[in-house]
């Protein structure tokens, strides 16, 4: 600013009705003066946003402040985002503490066979996720649901373990199981919408007839031969044993 201009404001203030006669002014007049050091952050006891947008447009002009573009922007700045209910917030946390058994609950059937540090449910998850996330596409078949699908398949396991069939449990007794647990990590969710979509995924997985859930479950086939090829490629200890364990290998490649 000049010191002519310093000189007028010193000597003849100008009236608000003149400095804002309209909207736009509003805008030119808040833009005017910002420091030259650029605009300084609020203190912690500047006004909360809705109150400074209502008491702008209450000090405005009477065509400016009933304008409707005020109106919006006053609307604008006491509306924000809602934020997660604490109800909410707890019960996230309720069921992805549950959750974490599936990392420490451990593959039965690796269990069995006495692998040293065997994988968990949790890791079996991932890895078919990961899967489903870089195969080719298929047509008819959605991706994104793959992925989902593939980390709730097991999710019940947090809370009945992994069933196997040495078990001694019938199909029906361990899916009535599994049903029963799932009910009641959805539950954990409140009901949200995330909780139906994990039991509608869950359940599209059992039944086995859509085309995600049959690739799916090739998923979990696959990633359960490639977690032993690895336990095998890492446990013999002997020429002779890595012979015969490249022997069983390659006849199983050319069946």
């Amino acid at each position: 600013m000049g010191s002519g201009s310093r000189a007028f404001f010193l000597c003849k203030p100008p009236s608000l009705a003149t400095l804002i006669p309209s909207l736009a002014a509003a805008h030119r007049l808040r833009f005017s003066f910002i420091p030259l050091g650029g605009p300084h952050p609020p203190s912690p006891s500047a006004p909360a946003p809705r109150r400074m947008a209502t008491e702008v447009a209450a000090s405005l002009p009477g065509d400016a402040a009933s304008s409707p573009v005020v109106e919006k922007q006053t609307a604008s700045a006491s509306s924000s985002s809602p934020s997660p209910s604490p109800s909410s917030a707890s019960s996230a946390i309720d069921f992805l503490t549950l959750c974490h058994r599936l990392k420490t609950t451990k593959r039965a059937g690796w269990v069995r066979r006495d692998v040293k540090d065997p994988e968990s449910v949790a890791d079996h998850m991932y890895r078919m996720g990961l899967m489903a996330l870089i195969a080719s596409d298929i047509p008819g078949v959605d991706r994104n649901k793959c992925i989902k699908m593939a980390i709730v398949h097991d999710i019940a396991e947090a809370i009945v373990g992994d069933i196997t069939p040495s078990d001694g449990i019938s199909k029906v007794e361990k899916s009535r199981r599994e049903r029963e647990a799932l009910d009641h990590m959805c539950r954990l969710l409140g009901g949200e919408s995330q909780a139906k979509e994990i039991n509608e995924l869950w359940m599209e997985y059992e039944a086995n007839l859509s085309p995600e859930a049959k690739v799916v479950k090739d998923f979990d086939k696959v990633e359960m031969i490639l977690q032993a090829l690895e336990y095998e490629n890492g446990k013999f200890q002997t020429e002779l044993g890595k012979g015969w364990a490249s022997e069983i290998a390659s006849r199983r490649k050319g069946q």
